[in-house]
């Protein structure tokens, strides 16, 4: 499975390489993206799935113009990340609707976190009533929404596709080709995924043995985890946790 990829338009290259650093064991980040006509013919090429966006870059138009630009074409998120907090600057980024905001000097969490968020947020907004303009007259949203919280909220468990159809008034194929349409995966495909982005957070932010990880989140065995695992992380479990521990200390370090 590829890596979601992320642009982002920052012209201090120093920053722009932290924020690779935190991210690219686990997204594809392209920087080098100084301007606002840089980051249109980037955005244009490499079709991200993320934008994280400097207010205050090179060149006639800022960083809120391109964000605006984005809004207008409504087909990729993006999250500013900038030191400029005053009132006029935040009134024109709220004019923007961003789908986060990380203050400088930043964390290495606050990173993380908007960008899972917003990537997350932005992948079921079809699905969210809150964020829509329309009142949603199709059943298919809620329906597959119904069954996105009782995987979420059922993580831990192992979830059967029969256990899903259930939530629906869907024959199990209908509900299979149904739900991939919506999402893009498989139901199959999705828990896995789900698990493994859990699994990666308590193998990165935890000392928890990793058989135990994997035998919380209800694999058969750890030879399957670990096979999963690395089919959708091109790692794995074990050197992805040297290479996360080997990052924290180096951005101690720096």
């Amino acid at each position: 499975m590829e890596k979601p990829k992320i642009v982002v338009v920052e012209d201090e290259l120093f920053i722009a390489e932290d924020i690779k650093a935190i991210l690219e064991d686990e997204y594809d980040v392209y920087i080098n993206v100084v301007s606002y006509d840089q980051a249109i013919k980037a955005i244009e090429t490499i079709e991200p799935n993320l934008v994280l966006i400097d207010i205050k870059i090179k060149g006639y138009k800022d960083g809120i113009e391109l964000g605006q630009k984005l809004l207008n074409l409504d087909t990729i998120p993006f999250i500013y990340i900038t030191s400029y907090s005053d009132d006029v600057t935040i009134e024109r980024i709220k004019n923007t609707r961003p789908y986060g905001f990380i203050s400088k000097p930043f964390k290495k969490t606050d990173i993380r976190t908007q960008v899972y968020l917003a990537l997350n947020n932005f992948s079921f907004k079809r699905m969210d009533q809150l964020r829509s303009e329309k009142e949603i007259l199709d059943e298919v949203p809620l329906t597959i929404r119904n069954v996105i919280s009782y995987i979420n909220e059922n993580i831990y468990e192992k979830i059967e596709i029969e256990d899903l159809t259930k939530l629906t008034r869907w024959k199990r194929h209908h509900f299979i080709r149904t739900f991939t349409r919506e999402i893009g995966v498989t139901p199959y495909q999705y828990i896995l995924k789900k698990k493994v982005d859990l699994a990666k957070s308590l193998i990165r932010e935890t000392n928890q043995p990793i058989n135990e990880i994997a035998y919380d989140l209800g694999f058969v065995n750890y030879g399957n985890f670990g096979y999963i695992f690395k089919k959708l992380c091109n790692n794995t479990p074990e050197n992805y946790r040297r290479a996360t521990t080997q990052l924290k200390y180096n951005l101690k370090l720096s």
